[in-house]
């Protein structure tokens, strides 16, 4: 099952004030209708990443798997519920609900099966869940995922800390579990880690990177695949020159991009993802993640922070940003520490700030002047 358009929005319009100075940082102000297509003319130059005409991009949020596994407190049910249905609400194009792994591994996710079976579903979202082995999938299965994540890592240290297995053994375990998948059928995604670097071997070859995709999507016929930057090793011409060689390569494959924004380089990579021809990004909401088997590894690049920069340069992401900043305003309280966002601290480029108490005398004084 694929994501199907959303209907779109006046970019972060939602939730705006009605006048200027009444925005409060963490809300969207008042704005030009970011994401709106402008009307071709002649002469106009190309479309780039920095001028999105209305073109789409989705975004696919992974906050409530990739961003809960990382936190120490163990987030209620109840509260993961409210978060999915908060994000389906906002308008993203796909969601990773939770990871059916074993509890003991990743204790923060051992309500999956409930999660899942419990979210309230939207047309056009798709509910994806991360699945480690064939068991994990009949478990994800039997709650109604609409697409299975496999992952294994382009790098052998990594998928042998990571997974327990050699890299072999991974791929003959994905094969068996897109067979369930098939046999029910579900979509699947592979999710290749440290396809831009490896935090134990350091640079992983882009020759060894597209052979593993060939032979994940050989032997899983897999959709779509996922090159995840695990560690926030990536880097914009880096990222430019992958992703062009993977569309060449596998033509007609979904291609998504995961980048974490360990080193501040999220959104430049973002845009030479964009620039090379791709069109779908995960990101987690506030900023959370990070892979607990991963040295180094810190939050993902920010749902929030990401939709309002290609809004603002024209690109339609289906996002509403008002209702995406109040479900990234419940995160501190649900994991008990401030969260990353910077644009839940400083709210849309127009939230604009109330005058000074004593602007008019200031006026005043400045006009008596001449």
């Amino acid at each position: 099952m694929k994501a199907v358009q959303t209907p779109r929005r006046d970019g972060p319009t939602a939730g705006a004030a009605s006048r200027p100075g009444t925005a409060q940082p963490g809300e969207a102000g008042p704005t030009e209708r970011p994401g709106a297509a402008a009307p071709a003319r002649a002469g106009d130059t190309p479309a780039t990443a920095f001028d999105g005409r209305g073109r789409r991009i989705h975004l696919q949020e992974v906050g409530p798997r990739d961003g809960l596994q990382a936190e120490e407190r163990f987030v209620d049910t109840e509260d993961k519920i409210a978060l999915v249905d908060a994000l389906s609400a906002a308008g993203l194009a796909k969601i990773e609900v939770s990871s059916f792994v074993s509890a003991t591994a990743i204790p923060q996710l051992r309500d999956a099966e409930a999660v899942l079976r419990r979210i309230r579903r939207r047309p056009g979202v798709v509910y994806s869940a991360l699945v480690p082995n064939p068991r994990g999938a009949e478990r994800a299965l039997e709650s109604r995922a609409d697409e299975l994540n496999l992952v294994m890592s382009a790098s052998a240290s990594h998928n042998l800390a990571n997974l327990r297995m050699t890299q072999t053994q991974s791929l003959a375990a994905l094969a068996q579990t897109a067979a369930l998948a098939r046999a029910a059928g579900v979509a699947v995604n592979v999710s290749l880690s440290c396809s831009f670097g490896c935090p134990m071997e350091g640079e992983v070859p882009a020759h060894a990177v597209l052979d593993w995709c060939g032979r994940c999507l050989a032997e899983t016929g897999a959709s779509g695949l996922t090159l995840c930057d695990t560690t926030g090793m990536a880097y914009p011409t880096q990222v430019a020159r992958l992703t062009r060689a993977f569309l060449g390569r596998f033509a007609g494959t979904e291609l998504t991009l995961h980048f974490h924004n360990t080193r501040g380089m999220g959104l430049a990579n973002v845009l030479a993802g964009i620039e090379a021809g791709a069109d779908r990004f995960d990101a987690s909401v506030g900023g959370l993640g990070g892979c607990p088997y991963a040295p180094g590894a810190t939050g993902n690049v920010c749902t929030e922070e990401i939709a309002h920069a290609l809004q603002w340069m024209g690109w339609d992401t289906g996002v509403d940003l008002g209702l995406l900043l109040q479900a990234s305003r419940r995160l501190p309280a649900l994991v008990g520490h401030d969260v990353p966002s910077q644009l839940l601290k400083a709210g849309d480029r127009l939230a604009l700030h109330p005058l000074p108490a004593d602007f008019e005398h200031l006026q005043a004084r400045a006009l008596a002047r001449g």
